[in-house]
């Protein structure tokens, strides 16, 4: 999001930041997002920067009041009283408060921790069964089936904070299953004030490797490092480190391509 975007959904966080974690809460913020994307009517009467931000709220809660909880309509509330550089950017900005509220409500339970384990865990799964990632995103198949099908992978060995935002990921608003899911692991490392590091390595490290490598991490960012390690026999040696849009790569195949780009010339 840009500019006045950014400005709103800061707003609104901070309206989510003063809420009580409730279970509940994430879903009605993803319901609201979903129904302004199948009306345009709706968005633009929302967003529309000619009327009063006290105009829009008061609408908010006409439509809303009685519908949702008082939480989440504070937090609504809050989002249309800003200006929203696109109609569509309102949609995507509760999607975020959602992720958001999910993350608030696992870390209320003290189960982040687990959260951010099973949606990792999860993650890899569905990348690694071809089969599975492409009933998932089928868009002929419709939403609710594809959500069995997570709801039936998960049953049983996820809290229900990750069948959630599981679901939410088929759902997708557009996007994959895979981008859901890792904006998912960035919504929780963020709640910790940590950043991502994916780390490719031929054999699995220790737990003592992990603490060395995320402590080193930490200290040349400047903040907590969270690791999701992958283990990929591609490596053939050292690591390679992915943490956003940067890459530490201090693996034997890497030096062996760009040795033979070289020797290419």
């Amino acid at each position: 999001m840009r500019g006045a975007s950014n400005e709103s959904l800061a707003r609104a966080e901070q309206a989510l930041a003063g809420a009580t974690p409730a279970e509940g809460l994430g879903s009605e913020l993803f319901s609201i997002a979903k129904l302004l994307d199948g009306s345009g009517a709706l968005r633009r009467a929302l967003t529309d920067p000619a009327r009063p931000a006290a105009t829009k709220s008061a609408l908010a809660e006409q439509l809303f009041g009685g519908k949702i909880s008082a939480q989440a309509l504070e937090i609504l509330s809050a989002a249309v009283s800003g200006r929203w550089v696109s109609g569509r950017d309102l949609g995507n900005a509760l999607e975020q408060l959602s992720v958001e509220a999910e993350v608030a409500y696992a870390d209320s339970r003290r189960k982040l921790d687990e959260l951010e384990d099973e949606l990792f865990r999860l993650d890899r799964v569905v990348s690694a069964e071809r089969a599975l990632a492409e009933k998932l995103g089928d868009r002929g198949i419709p939403a609710e089936h594809r959500q069995e099908l997570i709801r039936g992978l998960l049953q049983g060995k996820a809290d229900a904070t990750t069948v959630r935002l599981a679901e939410r990921a088929v759902d997708g608003r557009g996007r994959s299953f895979a981008a859901s899911m890792r904006s998912y692991q960035v919504a929780a490392a963020a709640r910790r004030n940590a950043s991502i590091a994916t780390v490719r390595v031929a054999t699995d490290l220790t737990e003592a490797e992990r603490t060395r490598l995320a402590t080193a991490l930490g200290r040349q960012y400047g903040r907590d490092i969270q690791l999701n390690v992958i283990v990929d026999p591609n490596v053939v040696g050292g690591v390679r480190v992915d943490i956003g849009d940067e890459v530490i790569d201090g693996t034997i195949a890497a030096r062996l391509d760009d040795a033979q780009r070289r020797i290419a010339g």
